[in-house]
């Protein structure tokens, strides 16, 4: 996933140019991502949506989060700025004899209702006040606008129906055979979208209330922080088969192994047993030497060769699930008896095929041919006998989830040197890295989780807090951010790094 950075600019580069037929995406207000990049997500499990920093919905997915886009945003366009004026679902507001999008709005803010997916986007034009209530439960999809004179635009596949009440409108869009909509939606619209957010809620706390809870000495900011990413994964998780969506957008809408992995280590964690066990099942039963990537029914997107961590992290995933005894032997029955395959290929940075840290960790080995350094002072470099190649974060994954207590000390100053060499908003994933200088949430998250678990409380807490900075407002991780301004550049939230987060947290204030 993290090579997509080298992809999404080349697409930048490649997709239509600087044709002044291309559509332009407009400016998005002072300080704040541009309007078609989603920064927050609703969603149970089915019917899932990524909403932008104004409130449009910028991407639709059936049947759950890893299904068919319903809504044509593609990640190249968004990179480009190229994406068209008229994509998604958004509102409209008529101020002063003339009709605005939410993005040239004077000011826009947006949270999550306490302990729900159901998000609220306040906008203020001069003297109006705009809010704009959103949820998907189940297969709908409902909005609530109050405030001004707004209309619904709708440039998505699902059926969508407007109705008003009072100063109040509403919009319901539903996926599948089974739909409540009437053909002329009226009022029937209005108690759909209001019982659609209603529900939405009601389910949301009381799936949260089955969350194993933090110590009680942990501060409020983590406990937010906590319960935020267990809705993130909720979202993102698919409640029918256990798939789990990267993230809600194009591109990232694709199930990751170690991603997946990660995310059903983070559930038993939580107590979530049953969405750690679907999840891991799921994972079992793919080809995981077919690709990098699969779809939400299991297929393999083709295009990426299998990845040298895929077994690695299954097996972890399968161990923490209860579904296997150990991971040593979960990685045997999923090599079939071999050595796992690890060498010569791609690891997570998704470049070319090497002998990578990142892999050699994983399938069990101890990397020793990673270290460099004197004798004193040896660390652990992303190939081996390569110093050029540079420290990588991943060396965090020799403590969790892959412990090589001989490497504990080598992983310690490895890590330390990242964090001293760090942003106020996080690290990159290693020395090496040649994607550019905007820390990436998903390493901060997981070098603060071993970190904590070596008793580096400091230094943990330090990445923790730099997470919490590179978070929107709303509380979601974006995999990066701008460097300098902590702005959301790529996928929000991603799963991977609410992950990292709970696994994080949980090391810091165990309950």
């Amino acid at each position: 996933m993290l090579a997509l950075v080298a992809v999404v600019a080349a697409g930048a580069l490649l997709l239509s140019g600087g044709s002044g037929a291309d559509p332009e995406t407009p400016d998005g207000l002072p300080g704040m991502p541009p309007p078609f990049l989603g920064v927050a997500v609703l969603g149970d499990g089915e019917l899932t949506a990524a909403v932008d920093a104004y409130g449009d919905v910028v991407d639709l997915r059936a049947p759950g989060p890893a299904g068919r886009a319903l809504i044509e945003n593609p990640a190249e366009r968004q990179a480009a700025g190229t994406v068209a004026e008229d994509t998604g679902i958004q509102v409209w507001v008529r101020v002063g004899g003339e009709e605005l999008p939410m993005w040239r709005a004077d000011e826009v803010r947006q949270r999550y209702l306490p302990g729900t997916n159901v998000l609220r986007t306040v906008a203020r034009f001069g003297g109006t006040r705009v809010t704009i209530d959103q949820a998907a439960h189940g297969r709908t999809l409902a909005m609530v606008v109050r405030g001004g004179r707004a209309k619904v635009r709708v440039n998505a596949a699902p059926r969508c129906e407007q109705g008003r009440s009072g100063r109040a409108l509403t919009i319901a869009c539903a996926t599948g055979d089974r739909t409540q909509l009437s053909p002329v939606c009226g009022d029937n619209c209005v108690r759909i979208s209001h019982r659609v957010l209603e529900q939405a809620a009601v389910a949301d706390r009381k799936w949260l209330a089955r969350r194993r809870p933090l110590d009680v000495d942990a501060p409020a900011w983590a406990r937010r922080m906590y319960e935020r990413s267990l809705l993130v994964l909720r979202a993102l998780t698919d409640r029918r088969t256990g798939a789990v969506a990267a993230g809600a957008r194009d591109g990232w809408a694709y199930v990751w192994p170690r991603d997946a992995s990660a995310v059903s280590i983070a559930y038993e964690a939580a107590d979530y047993r049953p969405e750690a066990v679907r999840t891991t099942r799921f994972l079992l039963g793919l080809g995981l030497e077919d690709a990098a990537r699969f779809h939400g029914d299991d297929s393999p997107v083709p295009g990426r060769a299998a990845q040298g961590d895929a077994i690695g992290w299954v097996a972890a995933a399968s161990q923490a699930s209860g579904l296997i005894g150990s991971a040593r032997h979960a990685a045997r029955i999923l090599a079939g008896g071999d050595p796992v395959p690890w060498r010569d290929r791609a690891d997570y940075w998704e470049g070319d095929p090497g002998d990578y840290l990142a892999n050699a960790l994983a399938s069990g080995e101890a990397s020793r041919t990673h270290l460099y350094g004197g004798k004193l002072t040896p660390r652990l470099v992303r190939r081996p006998g390569d110093p050029e190649t540079g420290l990588d974060s991943a060396a965090a994954w020799g403590v969790r989830p892959f412990p090589h207590p001989g490497l504990y000390p080598a992983i310690r100053r490895s890590m330390k040197r990242l964090v001293a060499n760090g942003t106020r908003f996080g690290i990159t994933p290693g020395e090496g890295w040649t994607g550019g200088d905007d820390p990436w949430s998903a390493p901060t998250a997981w070098t603060a989780w071993s970190l904590a678990a070596l008793g580096e409380r400091r230094e943990a807490l330090r990445m923790m807090q730099a997470v919490r900075r590179s978070a929107t407002p709303a509380g979601d991780l974006p995999e990066r951010v701008d460097a300098q301004t902590g702005v959301p550049r790529s996928t929000t939230p991603l799963a991977w790094s609410h992950a990292f987060a709970i696994l994080a947290l949980h090391e810091l204030w165990p309950s």
